[in-house]
């Protein structure tokens, strides 16, 4: 820091913080208007800090605020001694105008208690630039993190009467009435999955998950092709197993029916290369964006989706097993869990479903019954507890159940935070990796 930078003061009021405080001197019910609002942490000075701490615990102790409670709560605490107490809070009575007026005091307050951590947050950042100690772009992520935690802080939302939220439910169960297509979640495209689901909700976190080589990625695909296509909103995948080209392989293959293996030889006909066409054709109409990058984190997800966030409509990442917390964690499931409680606070950030691809573990291939249940989810219980929907994908013919059609798959909702259980049924088709939806009745549990 330059000499210059060192020699300026940090932004802060001293005849707010006092009015503040002398507010709720005056009238202690003025309290009840700031907190909530106004932490203690957002006084500049520690002494006003301890004032306004001691104002809270009179408070929540249904005890009267003056100036005698006050002093033998301050004196208590160590803060002041009686004389000491006395004489500044004398001060601070006297200073303010009028208690009417504590909310545009407190507004003063916490605008400097933002400048200052701003100030912080570059400070940080720039010693973390010198240091040099790290890839550019964990810095970057970090420096665009802090910003956006004190942004997210400081639009931090506050009660809400059930007479409000009551009209807002009553509107939404009339639009559902009228329009229930338009008021319902994001449809996966699946007619039987979406009649568990009814649609994903937005900041809804879905867990779908499967052996390997059961078509978790092939299922998710699918479902970002139909939401692309169905809502023209942007889909975001990060694909942190397969490179952009693989993924787009994958569409190619499903959108146009060629199969995987022709296209992997290149032994494509010219009828293939036709479909491959106006397959290309239609996905280039579409508002997919994939990212291969690997090891990410979720804060990296979370800075490049608010780059995205206009008409952003669903985010797929594939998968959780090859994530990394932000931090140096040396257990496995802690740090799994740290990264799906991180997700489900993205997708309600972001307010748009994320689809999660998870490992299932091996638990299903020594058991007769080969259907996974939703303990079966590798790494960590966290997954399962964040997780609003959790989707397993079975297929009898990966296990050579001659007792099954080859060509369906069954999706089993394990976990549904809006509604119920169940398994739904679904085409397959190998050759192409593409799930279909299909016209069948639904089996509850």
């Amino acid at each position: 820091m330059t000499a210059d930078m060192s020699a300026r003061k940090m932004p802060f009021s001293l005849e707010a913080e006092q009015s503040v405080l002398g507010s709720v001197l005056v009238d202690a019910e003025k309290l009840t208007e700031i907190t909530g609002f106004l932490k203690s942490e957002d006084f500049y000075l520690d002494e006003h800090k301890e004032i306004y701490l001691a104002m809270q615990e009179l408070f929540s102790v249904s005890r009267n605020i003056d100036i005698v409670t006050l002093i033998e709560t301050l004196v208590k605490g160590g803060v002041y001694d009686r004389d000491q107490s006395m004489a500044y809070l004398k001060v601070i009575a006297d200073t303010v105008p009028s208690a009417s007026n504590v909310l545009d005091y407190a507004h003063i307050v916490k605008g400097k208690s933002t400048l200052r951590k701003l100030i912080t947050a570059c400070d940080e950042t720039c010693d973390e630039a010198f240091l040099e100690a790290d890839e550019v772009n964990m810095i970057l992520d970090r420096a665009e993190q802090r910003i956006f935690d004190i942004a997210d802080r400081e639009n931090a939302k506050g009660f809400s009467h059930i007479r409000e939220v009551l009209v807002n439910t009553y509107d939404h169960l009339k639009q559902i009435q009228a329009d229930p297509a338009s008021a319902m979640g994001t449809p996966t495209g699946f007619a039987m999955v979406d009649q568990f689901l009814v649609g994903l909700g937005k900041g809804d976190l879905c867990i779908v998950g499967g052996r390997p080589g059961m078509g978790k990625s092939a299922f998710a695909i699918s479902v970002a092709l139909n939401v692309a296509k169905a809502t023209k909103k942007k889909v975001c995948i990060f694909s942190l197993e397969m490179s952009n080209e693989q993924v787009v392989q994958r569409m190619l293959s499903s959108e146009a029916l060629v199969d995987n293996y022709k296209m992997r030889s290149g032994h494509l006909d010219a009828k293939d290369w036709e479909n491959l066409a106006h397959a290309s054709a239609a996905l280039a109409e579409t508002d997919i964006y994939i990212d291969d990058s690997t090891a990410m984190t979720c804060a990296a997800m979370k800075s490049k989706l608010r780059r995205m966030r206009d008409n952003l409509g669903l985010v797929i990442i594939d998968y959780i097993g090859l994530m990394h917390s932000e931090r140096k964690i040396d257990n496995r499931a802690v740090e799994v869990g740290e990264i799906s409680r991180n997700l489900k606070i993205m997708a309600k950030e972001m307010n748009v479903p994320v689809i999660v691809c998870a490992q299932l573990n091996r638990g299903t291939e020594g058991r007769s019954e080969k259907r996974p249940s939703i303990s079966d989810l590798r790494d960590s219980g966290a997954i399962e507890q964040d997780a609003d929907e959790v989707l397993m994908i079975y297929r009898g013919e990966y296990y050579d159940d001659g007792g099954e059609n080859d060509n369906i798959a069954e999706i089993i909702i394990g976990k549904n935070r809006h509604g119920g259980t169940g398994t739904a049924k679904v085409g397959w088709y190998k050759d192409y990796a593409k799930f279909t939806s299909i016209d069948d009745k639904f089996s509850e549990y």
